[in-house]
């Protein structure tokens, strides 16, 4: 059985936890840092993510942030050179290399399971995050709000 993960999706930074035994451990991203940004830049036809993407931000115009805030608004898409992408396959992006990293940590690909904590709780963001993970070809185990959170 594969590992399974816990991703914080979040609008400026995410993050990614595995279990060990029975505690979490934050599994760091390939620039040592417990924390990626948010951010997806497409340069010279090559789709950048995190710290990489962040760096450039304000030279590249071709630099998305805080797209989650716009996840469920109705025909938001950002365009970049003649193509346009929704929020979700921005956050796809986002995902996919969280989901690469944590693979390469733990020796294994990730093909099953995967748990998502989500900062917001509406149910047209819990409906496209579904849609998201299916994207991934990952199994949806189980959803936590910050309601839930806080309990």
């Amino acid at each position: 059985m594969s590992k399974v993960i816990g991703i914080d999706l979040g609008t400026t930074n995410s993050a990614v936890a595995v279990l060990e035994g029975k505690e979490p451990k934050i599994i760091t991203n390939p620039e040592g840092n417990r924390t990626t940004p948010s951010v997806v830049a497409f340069k010279n036809g090559e789709i950048q993510v995190g710290e990489v993407a962040k760096r450039q931000a304000i030279t590249n115009p071709n630099t998305i942030v805080s797209i989650k805030s716009h996840m469920g608004e109705e025909g938001y898409k950002v365009k970049v050179g003649d193509k346009e992408y929704t929020p979700q396959e921005i956050s796809a992006f986002i995902l996919q290399y969280i989901k690469k990293f944590a693979e390469d940590y733990l020796g294994e690909k990730l093909l099953t399971q995967l748990l998502l904590f989500l900062l917001t709780s509406t149910m047209l963001n819990v409906k496209l995050l579904k849609m998201l993970v299916k994207l991934l070809d990952l199994m949806f185990k189980e959803l936590l709000t910050n309601q839930l959170l806080l309990l």
